[in-house]
């Protein structure tokens, strides 16, 4: 090879590397195909000295490969690049996915020049290369341009064989982005129908026992019938009453809540069904009771195992004749309204031990519902959570916008006795506290700061302390590097042993990180 020519080799050379770098970043997540693929004919002609340069795609729709891009043509030629299946160089190519070089375009009569731009004379060679995805062809990538030295030409088929493998990925990355963008609208569309259907507003959870309870609030809504909800405290019963009532025919209608545990025995009465005036010193005038101005709606008698033997025999006339008698009077007012009742106890119990009614336990007990403990449905915990961050950042002068990973953790790991009550509080403590727009595991109650063996018993306070922001760092660095040891203890500044010593204490699941 002599000098001049292998000082051009070296220059080509350079030349495509370069190519190939600036169309590598010119690829990216997300980028529109419409101006990434004129970009690369833009590069290809001012590196490789093209004198036209297109792209075709196969329409499987219409059966006809068609110009999606190109250089150095004319609409009208455009028009015209209209091949079917095997027709010409173009469709050869996309029938057999093999490339096809030609020397001299003028001469070979495969070359069908349809957009009428080849002239006899012209000293061109066309080169054609396939665009595959990973099961069919989809388009081609093609040239034509002047060669003096057929070595050169067969350079140019290895750059624009690398180019179209780059464009073929550039188009599954912009499918497989459009198909999990179409797979998102497409849950999000089912989730709004099933929210639609089964979840009432105001409560929050998609756990299986959570659409259970869906069910039950949709199917008592549609009667007027008694309903007694079961739960912990903290549950969530009144927003299950309040469920109930609004997906009714009473919503437009008074909810009137009342406590039975709330007031003395003295009071409950009056509360609940009125006084007339002068039944009692301090009664100045007649009063309604809730009953009276729920007429219509719905009551909702929390905590309804509290109530007074006295009180549970009026509850009891209620809830038979639809009548109620104020105190201090004889007068008998009708009304109509739906009892909700709800109790953490049990009422059973209660009626062995001759606390309560049993005829009133079987009035109420009509339709039963129970409200799940969050610990048996911690599935919702991450929505409940980003519910509360919400609430309490608008509310407050912090803008926390999520909780880390060992902090959600955490909250997993907890058996909450005081509920979705108890959840609700410990993320408005660490919305306060949080300093950096994340909740982190240290911003928690010292309740929920146990991480693998580390117990209060174990260490003291500030070793505790110093665990749970060790912990917290070494989950966010797997995180980052897919579980990687290496990596990991690299970011962190400690040998491989040591965090593989850390690993071990805090019983880290490196696998998860690595899925």
């Amino acid at each position: 090879m002599n000098l001049c020519r292998k000082n051009e080799c070296e220059e080509r050379h350079s030349k495509n590397l370069a190519l190939l770098m600036d169309i590598s970043s010119s690829i990216t997540p997300g980028g529109d195909l419409k101006e990434l693929i004129p970009r690369i004919l833009e590069l290809i002609e001012m590196t490789m000295n093209i004198k036209r340069g297109m792209v075709t795609i196969h329409n499987r729709e219409i059966s006809k490969i068609i110009v999606s891009s190109s250089v150095g043509m004319s609409n009208e030629e455009i028009s015209k690049g209209i091949y079917k299946i095997g027709e010409g160089i173009t469709g050869k190519v996309v029938e057999s996915g093999e490339p096809i070089v030609i020397a001299d375009i003028t001469k070979d009569s495969r070359f069908l020049n349809k957009t009428g731009y080849i002239t006899q004379g012209m000293n061109r060679a066309f080169i054609c290369v396939p665009v595959k995805n990973t099961r069919e062809v989809i388009g081609t990538l093609a040239i034509d341009k002047e060669y003096e030295d057929s070595f050169f030409m067969e350079n140019d088929l290895r750059i624009l064989t690398i180019i179209s493998t780059m464009i073929s990925r550039a188009v599954n990355l912009h499918q497989a982005i459009c198909e999990e963008e179409t797979l998102a609208a497409e849950n999000n569309r089912l989730q709004e129908s099933l929210e639609e259907k089964y979840h009432p507003g105001n409560i929050i959870g998609n756990s299986g026992i959570m659409r259970n309870l869906y069910n039950m609030i949709m199917k008592i809504s549609t009667t007027n019938s008694t309903a007694l909800i079961f739960g912990e405290s903290g549950s969530g019963k009144e927003l299950v009453a309040k469920a109930i009532h609004y997906s009714s025919d009473r919503a437009t209608k008074p909810f009137v809540t009342f406590n039975c545990a709330a007031l003395p025995e003295s009071l409950i009465e009056s509360e609940l069904f009125g006084h007339g005036k002068g039944s009692f010193t301090g009664a100045i005038a007649d009063k309604k009771g809730k009953f009276e101005v729920a007429n219509g709606g719905s009551i909702f008698l929390d905590e309804v195992g509290e109530l007074t033997p006295a009180a549970q025999s009026k509850l009891l006339r209620v809830l038979q004749e639809r009548e109620i008698e104020k105190v201090g009077t004889n007068e008998q007012i009708k009304v109509d309204v739906r009892v909700i009742a709800a109790t953490h106890r049990d009422l059973l119990k209660l009626v062995d031990e001759g606390s309560f009614r049993l005829d009133l336990y079987y009035r109420l007990n009509v339709f039963p519902i129970n409200v799940p403990p969050l610990r048996e449905r911690k599935t919702d915990i991450p929505l409940l959570v980003d519910l509360f961050i919400k609430k309490y950042s608008e509310f407050g002068n912090n803008r926390v916008s999520r909780i880390s990973t060992p902090a959600i953790d955490m909250l997993m790991s907890y058996h909450w006795p005081g509920n979705v009550r108890e959840l609700e509080n410990c993320i408005e403590r660490a919305v306060i506290l949080a300093d950096d727009e994340v909740i982190h595991s240290y911003h928690l109650p010292p309740s929920l700061q146990t991480i693998g063996k580390i117990t209060d018993a174990e260490s003291g306070k500030l070793q505790r302390n110093l665990d749970i922001v060790e912990y917290e760092l070494i989950i966010e660095e797997f995180k980052r590097t897919k579980g990687s040891i290496k990596k990991a203890s690299e970011n962190l500044g400690i040998t491989y042993r040591q965090l593989g010593i850390r690993v071990e204490k805090y019983e880290i699941d490196l696998e998860k990180f690595k899925r």
